[in-house]
This record gives C-alpha cells, structure tokens and sequence, in this order.
C-alpha cells in the first residue's frame, strides 16, 4: 500500500495550534488542503496564519516564493463538514474529549468516500475507543504528530485494536512521504513517547519529594550528567504543569491506576496553585519580569584529591572513569574482586556506581551517579547517607573534582538520580516490546525524535549491559516494595537470557 497521491485532498478538522501545523505540513507536501472548524470564521484565520507562516518561510529562504504561492493556491477553509466529501484523508485535531470525537467521525463517515482515511492526533485517548462509533473502524487510525509539527519529525501511527493492515500502512507511508519520520505502534495508554518518557518525569520529582535535591540540582545532573537535553522540572514548566499532570494521569488511569505510572502530589499541588509553568510566569521556578535568575544547582565545595585510589572489581557502565583517573595524575591500582565493583579511597571508604541501594547499609560508602558519559560529563551526583564519614565524601568529592567535574552531592536516594530513571525508562521499554505495542527499532526512534533522549532506551541498554536495569530495579523494589520498582517480567527474561538464544537482541 502506497502513500496517498499528492492530487489527493487531505481534510483538517480543527484549527488550534496542532491542527493549523497538520494542515501545513501536508501543504508543504503538495496536497490541497481544506480546514474545518466549528466555530465560525476560524478557518479563514487559520489558513492566513498558515500563509503567514509560509511568507516567514520564504523570507528565511526555506522556500521559495512560486512554491509559497502553489501552496497558497492549495489552501481552502471549508464553511461545512459536507465540504470535505472528496478529500482522501480527514485528520482530526478537536477537542481532547472521547464523545466530541466520537460525534465527529460518526458525521464525517456518512459524508467522506468510503476509501477515505479516518484519522486522529489524539495525545491521550484510545484510537480504539474513538473508532469504535464508527460503523466501519478498519479504515480509522491514529497519526499522533508532536507540536510544533512542522518542525518536529516523529509521527506515530497508532493501530487501533479494529484498524486494517492496510489502513496503517497507507498512513504510515502517507507520514513519510510528508517527510515526516512515521512508527508503527498498537493503541495503548500514551502510545510510545507519552508512556515510556512518564519516569523522565516521576523519578525526579520522587526523589525530590523524598527531599534528596532541590528541582535546580536534579535538573543540572540530568542534564551535565545525564546527557537529556533539559531537565524534568524545566521541561514540564516549558510544556505547562497542567498539561504534563493531565497525560500522566491519563495514563495512569488508563493502565487502572497501575503504581508504575503514578501522579506526583508535589506536582499536584502546583498545578492547584495556578503555578503552571511559563505560561503563568511561574512553576517550578520563577519566570516573572525582574526576577532573579534560576536557582544555581548544588555544587560542593572543593575536596580533598586522594592519593591513589584501588579498583576492586569491575567498574561496568563506570569503566571508562579508571582511565580519566589515570589521565588527572592519580595512580590507580586494579584488584580483581568477586564481590563488589567499587573503588577504595586512602581513607578506606568506598565509592561505587548507583545501584539500587543506600549508603546507610553500608559502612562509609558513598555512591556516584550514572552517566551518559563519563568523560564528556560536567557534574557528577554523590549521594551520602549521615553515617558516611567526612574524611570519604572530602575524597570522593575531590576525586571528580580532580576530573574536571563538579559535583552535586545529594541526600542518601537509593538509584540516585540518572541511573534510576534510565533503568525505569529501560524496563518499560523491554515490556512495550513484550506486549506488542511496537518494535525495539521504533520505540528508541521515538524517544530520541519525540523527546530528544540522548540515547532509545534499547541503546541504552546494550551500552549498559543485559542485567544492569534488572538488577538496580530489583535492589529500589527490595527497598520500596509498593511495586513502582518491581522489574517487569520482560526485563527478568531480558537480563537472564543466554546470548546465544538471543542473537544480536539488546
């Protein structure tokens, strides 16, 4: 099954922000293009705000003005429903409320061809849901683009549970030839990106509940250490705090309250402040005018640089650190250890890689957090518990400070901060695959190009190793056993798993 042909009109029903950049990237694509909406005289603002955009587009020489004035020519606001009964494609961009789509495409399916293409942007809501009003759901189908979409890439093309084959492989191939970066993904709460991104998310404001680090720390080490692009508080302050709590919660009750995806009351309590991020000058921080700037992280000051330091085991996803110690003039001694991977300062306290556990369990240990990168990182997190002597976290501290790093040290959380939302976003990973919402291939597309991680989670975890994930997140469900940390059942399988049965699998 082949893309729609450009001759093809393609049909937008509401002219919000999602549905007037829908409207443009098929417009820039070649189709004719109509706009619908409800309310009287927003399509005609609609398709000038488009032509406005496309005037900005040719004034930075993105486009050319002959194809600006075709793409013009293309563009039609529609005064009725009955008005789009030729188009090949109808993509519905309307209200976020079941009944409201359900009515729509109920209307539209006695006005449309019966080779037309239903289609919904829907963020939040069952594609199967929707087209279940429908007398014939094979031909209805999810194309959930990300805003802003004429900019942004990533499309998912959701197969609802009646969906045709051959309906999904007309959008999806529809999708591409836009330009646009389609994957195939089954119809469940938060499809891809919206359902594996939710511990990005809950995992920072946990531990900032649990009082491990202010929201200007943990964003700085998901950042300088963890390679995101932004931090989790920022980025919800950027989407809107109502926003964020409303697809986490969506998901949440849609997986019948399943704990793994559970809403933050810190951040309910925001959203019931009215603080709801930029758009009201204040979230998690300030934007107000003649504010003071963003809180500065946490950063230590100056340690003590150790001697020397001994590595008993081996270091794993850390390994590369031995050879950044070595490069900043500290000896370092290797000892193989069957038990343990840490380094021994001179003071005999221990440093060792995140893993599950607290400091407290153990006698003057202090752990480190994970890293995109070892050597490209600009903050590392320590975590100390109150029993960790001063002597330890003075070199521990120091000896990253050594590396060119500055440090964060946080309060005594068990994963710390990157490694616990990595391994979270990982296991969801490895269960998405195992309940057949889409292929490993299209979930790490998803999550760089939907929300720019700087790795899929299936990268992430190859680099980490086949038991890394399972066996942090079996140390954190020791430790909090409410089953928010429980490995899923695909992550078990995953980490003991021979190599030879598995192949090339990550």
């Amino acid at each position: 099954m082949t893309a729609l042909d450009l001759s093809s009109p393609v049909a937008v029903v509401g002219t919000g922000t999602m549905g007037q950049g829908i409207a443009q990237v098929a417009l820039v694509a070649g189709h004719p293009v109509r706009l619908y909406d409800a309310a009287p005289g927003r399509a005609r603002a609609a398709a000038d705000a488009i032509v406005a955009r496309l005037d900005r587009l040719v004034e930075k020489e993105r486009l050319s003005g002959a194809d600006r004035d075709a793409a013009r020519d293309r563009l039609l606001p529609a005064e009725s429903l009955g008005d789009l009964a030729d188009c090949a494609l109808v993509v519905e961009a309307v209200l976020e409320r079941l009944d409201v789509k359900q009515e729509l495409f109920r209307e539209l399916e006695g006005i449309v061809g019966e080779d037309c293409l239903l289609a919904t942007n829907t963020s939040s809501l069952s594609v199967t849901a929707i087209g279940g009003a429908l007398a014939n759901p094979g031909r209805f189908v999810g194309l959930h683009f990300f805003n802003p979409a004429p900019l942004l890439p990533l499309v998912e093309v959701v197969s609802g549970f009646a969906t045709d084959v051959t309906s999904a492989t007309r959008a999806y191939e529809t999708a591409r030839a836009w330009g646009k970066t389609p994957v195939a993904c089954a119809d469940t709460p938060g499809f891809i990106v919206n359902r594996i991104a939710r511990p990005f998310y809950a995992e920072a404001f946990a531990v900032y509940e649990a009082q491990g680090a202010d929201p200007a720390t943990i964003d700085a080490v998901l950042r300088e250490c963890g390679g995101f692009r932004m931090g989790a508080f920022e980025l919800t302050d950027l989407i809107g705090q109502d926003v964020n709590e409303s697809v986490t919660t969506s998901v949440w009750e849609s997986f019948f309250q399943d704990v793994r995806f559970t809403p933050s009351l810190a951040q309910r309590r925001l959203v019931e402040s009215g603080r709801l991020g930029r758009k009201t000058g204040h979230g998690w921080y300030d934007y107000a005018d003649g504010t003071a700037e963003r809180p500065e992280p946490h950063t230590a000051e100056p340690g003590r640089t150790p001697a020397h330091v001994v590595a008993e085991g081996d270091l794993g996803p850390a390994s590369e650190l031995l050879a950044l110690i070595r490069e900043a003039g500290i000896p370092v001694r290797e000892e193989e250890e069957d038990h343990g991977t840490r380094l021994v300062l001179p003071s005999g306290g221990q440093l060792a890689l995140a893993d599950g556990q607290t400091s407290v369990e153990f006698r003057d240990v202090v752990y480190f957090d994970l890293a995109l990168d070892y050597r490209r990182a600009t903050r590392i997190a320590l975590s100390a518990s109150q029993d960790t002597s001063p002597a330890t976290l003075a070199e521990a501290v120091g000896l990253f400070q050594a590396l060119g790093k500055d440090v964060s040290v946080i309060g005594d959380v068990p994963g710390m901060i990157v490694a616990r939302t990595v391994a979270r976003i990982v296991d969801l990973a490895h269960d998405a695959v195992a309940k057949g919402v889409a292929t490993e291939e299209d979930i790490d597309t998803a999550m760089r190009l939907g929300v720019n991680y700087p790795l899929g989670p299936f990268e992430w975890s190859r680099r980490l190793g086949r038991n890394w994930a399972y066996a942090l997140l079996d140390d954190l469900h020791l430790r909090d056993p409410s089953g928010r940390y429980a490995p899923s059942l695909a992550l078990y399988r995953h980490a003991y798993a021979s190599d030879k049965r598995q192949g090339g699998s990550s």
